[in-house]
């Protein structure tokens, strides 16, 4: 570990100075108190394995979560802001699944979030002094399938139809219909 201080920057690599962070261009939406009544109820008892779906869905959107109808949201799912999310009819949310959504988190109808998915809205603008916010939303078209633990990452869009497949990194926006799969390794390709 490195014992440069805040006021020590390096010549080379990343330039910035954590102690200066102050987290602007970040709305969480909601005050203070709501948010830690959200963070009581979410992971004391909402997510639980007994927790009925009905109930699930009720409280988040007594939260103000948008969720359409005949949606599944399974337990052991993490959901940072409820306010900040919509869920279209029918559409699934599997087990282990994590919508980190610093910003709008929008899942069209008929799709499904696999297991364990990360859904993440928040980054850091490495470039920046003091290492901001460089968030941006996720949007999941309908009849999508997120195969279990894809990542999502900020500013995405994926199209109506498309399927990403089992542990595939997305960063760039996904074509209505498309498939991504995660990258193979080459035959050259060695350890050590």
């Amino acid at each position: 570990m490195s014992s440069t201080s805040s006021r020590e920057l390096p010549s080379i690599g990343n330039r910035f100075a954590l102690s200066g962070f102050a987290g602007t261009g970040y709305d969480r939406g909601r005050s203070l108190p709501v948010q830690i009544m959200w963070l009581v109820v979410s992971r004391s008892v909402l997510f639980r394995w007994w927790m009925p779906n009905r109930v699930r869905i009720a409280v988040l959107r007594a939260f103000g979560a948008r969720i359409g109808e005949g949606a599944l949201i399974r337990h052991d799912v993490r959901i940072h802001w409820p306010w900040k999310l919509d869920v279209g009819a029918c559409s699934w949310i599997g087990e282990g699944a994590w919508i980190l959504n610093l910003e709008n988190v929008t899942i069209g109808s008929n799709s499904c979030v696999s297991q364990e998915v990360l859904l993440c809205t928040g980054s850091h603008d490495r470039a920046s002094p003091t290492f901001e916010f460089d968030n941006g939303p996720i949007v999941i078209g309908d009849r999508v399938w997120l195969a279990a633990r894809a990542t999502v990452l900020r500013g995405v869009r994926i199209g109506d139809g498309a399927t990403v497949a089992a542990t595939t990194l997305v960063s760039r926006d996904v074509p209505a219909g498309d498939t991504l799969f995660p990258p193979r390794p080459t035959k050259e390709a060695t350890c050590g």
